[in-house]
């Protein structure tokens, strides 16, 4: 088992910060220095106090699981003798209220698209494939929000 840090940063700067007007724009730092710019969505700040070209912790979510999903499945395949050539997904998640009217990520839909070389595996042992990079999936096991799995296969031209 593992244990996981980051650092999140945010600091004032010249803003009133009274009254809700302050920057939303912080940084997530990971590792060996990697550092991401975060903010607040747009669709919950307006501007200009969210940074545009920032992640927000909802992209996050939705990047995190499609990540890992993508990161077991690769495994699963490579151990199975396939190779694949290129994975690309466009992950969404859709946020809901609750009964008691929360906001949550109550939906996720993957929808990774799959370039094999070689050989690729039958639409069977492909859709087996992602049901066990599911059922593996770390963030998968941590969210609440229900996730669909739309899986489309191609094999590269020889």
């Amino acid at each position: 088992m593992g244990t996981y840090h980051a650092r999140v940063e945010w600091a004032r700067g010249a803003d009133t910060f009274a009254g809700q007007q302050y920057s939303r724009g912080h940084r997530w730092h990971f590792d060996d220095g990697v550092s991401v710019p975060a903010s607040a969505p747009p669709s919950v700040v307006r501007a200009p106090w969210h940074v545009t070209a920032a992640v927000d912790p909802e992209e996050a979510v939705v990047a995190a699981l499609s990540s890992c999903h993508m990161l077991f499945f690769l495994s699963f395949c490579s151990a199975a003798g396939y190779i694949v050539e290129s994975y690309q997904d466009a992950p969404e998640g859709i946020m809901t209220r609750n009964d008691a009217g929360k906001e949550y990520l109550s939906r996720f839909t993957l929808r990774p698209h799959v370039v094999y070389r070689d050989r690729a595996p039958s639409a069977e042992e492909f859709a087996a494939l992602h049901h066990r990079a599911h059922e593996e999936c770390y963030i998968a096991n941590s969210v609440r929000g229900a996730i669909d799995v739309m899986p489309t296969l191609a094999l590269a031209p020889a």
